[in-house]
């Protein structure tokens, strides 16, 4: 583990057809990164990876701002990956998110199943 925290968020709307697929209420997924003073979101929309900086806060009341907003958050830790690529896999929401924290895992495809993977590492336990 490298020490860092990082909050996963789980939701989103169908804006694309295909999104309807996918088990309601996890979508899509996003995370945002401990840095010291601030958090680093990145948000890997179908179109665009959206970066941001929010502000200092711990990762619980991080975690509960993103479920007052009706999503599913959880607070897991970045893992240092193995030293060897990450499995091919296309470039989605939960491939992103994967490679952020450091998980190698070609099972895991959509949201809910990151979800599922993370929940048993999650450090946070009001969920």
């Amino acid at each position: 583990m490298t020490g860092q925290l990082a909050v996963v968020a789980f939701g989103g709307q169908p804006v694309l057809p295909w999104l309807r697929l996918l088990r309601p209420g996890f979508r899509h997924c996003f995370v945002a990164v401990q840095d010291g003073e601030a958090w680093l979101v990145l948000d890997p929309l179908a179109h665009r990876l959206h970066l941001a900086r929010g502000v200092a806060a711990s990762a619980a009341s991080l975690a509960a701002h993103y479920r007052a907003q009706g999503l599913v958050a959880l607070v897991v830790p970045v893992l240092e990956p193995p030293h060897r690529s990450a499995p091919l896999a296309p470039f989605t929401c939960v491939e992103a998110v994967k490679r952020v924290l450091g998980l190698h895992a070609w099972r895991i495809w959509t949201p809910y199943q990151l979800f599922r993977a993370l929940k048993k590492k999650s450090l946070d336990f009001c969920q």
